[in-house]
């Protein structure tokens, strides 16, 4: 199967290798986690289980790790602990490869509101500029080791299959495994026609698979050279995150990387005290408080619409000060062509804007003499730089650049293309 390829931004397209063509992945350092947890109340009634779970949370310890150890101690207790929903993120030394770096976090942006030193609300920015990277998410069973079965989509976006690992070959002799060379195959599971229907999933319907997802930044003065990660299995608060995706994406281009704006802004992680609906085990709608993860971007909306506009004006004073460094009299600026100049020498910025910026009708033409297809470059454009590139000027003028770019290869662009579209297929939706 042919694995699509994206580009970070900054960086370039993963090309073929050994190991084949796969997907630029951002490698992370350090988990930051949503919540805690306590003792359940059998637990809490053993002193020997109290006792390890006040040593471990005070040593910065897992929950896992402080889990195992009461288990191991009190083997009558299976599942000693359970989650606790808190308006606090968990940082943890154990989380970490450095465990300085936990520390460095909650020193600089923790906050003491009558609980002790917690991380209530932290900044970070993102290294992508495809919410699909930033915020992968699936729908995940797991077992013991390792992941069971997991949802994927087709390479057309249009099916979500159930896969999980190959079983491992075995020699000639029955005895001994076949060794793999780049890791565990993935197959279609068996059971379901390796569709995934979670109405009609057992696995699903026994919460044994549910949706899992995860945040990935970095944070503004904590060195780091691999992404933080924020695991999460809250709907609400990736499907509230994509908003905010979309809407900065659209005021900037389709760019949610890095700084928000000139003044540094960045996105901000926090929780918020929700009203989260949901329906019981008798098929009734009830409601119950939740703290969720919150993405803020706390920007000032009229200050990334003049920036775009300052990016205009800097485009046209850059092209036209190229022409004065080239030799281009001012005066021939002025008038449109030099005494001296070729009429092919005119200064194009000035040519441009008097006759207009290209219409969508010509950019869709563009695209038609590079076969691809209008609905196909739409979809293309609408992902690339917001849903309002169309009727934007400044919006219209990038996609007819990034067109003349590749002139010399049409069937490139709409190889990336089509990369760019089955990625954002398969993320849509777990």
């Amino acid at each position: 199967m042919v694995k699509a390829t994206i580009t970070v931004q900054g960086g370039t397209a993963g090309l073929p290798t050994l190991l084949g063509q796969g997907p630029a992945r951002i490698p992370t350092g350090g988990k930051i986690r949503a919540g805690i947890k306590v003792l359940t109340r059998k637990a809490a009634e053993q002193p020997q289980a109290q006792r390890l779970y006040d040593e471990g949370v005070e040593a910065g310890q897992s929950f896992d790790q402080i889990e195992r150890a009461i288990v191991s101690a009190l083997p009558q207790l299976k599942s000693p602990l359970i989650p606790r929903n808190v308006p606090w993120f968990t940082v943890r030394a154990q989380d970490f490869p450095n465990p300085e770096t936990p520390k460095q976090i909650l020193q600089t942006y923790g906050d003491d509101r009558g609980e002790g030193l917690h991380l209530y609300r932290f900044p970070i920015v993102f290294p992508s500029d495809h919410w699909q990277t930033v915020m992968p998410h699936e729908l995940a069973a797991w077992g013991a080791q390792d992941k069971r079965y997991w949802s994927q989509y087709s390479a057309d976006g249009r099916v979500r299959h159930c896969v999980c690992h190959a079983p491992v070959p075995m020699d000639s002799t029955g005895r001994r495994s076949i060794r793999i060379f780049g890791g565990r195959k993935t197959v279609l599971r068996e059971d379901n026609g390796g569709i995934c229907e979670p109405e009609a999933c057992i696995d699903y319907q026994q919460r044994r698979c549910n949706l899992t997802g995860r945040f990935l930044f970095f944070i503004p003065g904590i060195r780091s050279i691999s992404a933080f990660e924020l695991p999460t299995t809250s709907f609400y608060a990736m499907n509230a995150a994509i908003q905010r995706f979309e809407t900065i994406g659209f005021l900037r281009g389709g760019r949610i990387s890095g700084f928000l704006d000139r003044e540094r802004t960045p996105f901000y992680l926090t929780k918020r005290l929700m009203d989260v609906a949901h329906i019981d085990e008798n098929g009734q709608p009830t409601r119950v408080s939740q703290w969720i993860i919150e993405l803020e971007a706390p920007v000032d909306v009229t200050a990334l619409l003049r920036d775009r506009e300052d990016e205009d004006t800097t485009i046209v004073h850059a092209q036209l000060a190229s022409q004065v460094l080239e030799g281009l009299p001012r005066a021939s600026l002025d008038a449109g062509s030099g005494p001296d100049q070729p009429a092919t020498q005119v200064a194009p910025v000035e040519v441009r804007m008097k006759e207009g910026e290209p219409n969508l009708d010509k950019l869709l033409a563009r695209a038609q003499d590079y076969e691809i297809a209008p609905d196909q470059y739409l979809a293309y454009a609408d992902q690339r730089w917001g849903l309002g590139w169309k009727i934007n000027p400044h919006g219209r003028r990038r996609a007819w650049d990034e067109l003349e770019r590749y002139c010399n290869d049409p069937q490139g662009y709409l190889d990336k293309i089509e990369s760019e579209l089955h990625l954002t297929r398969a993320g849509e939706r777990p």
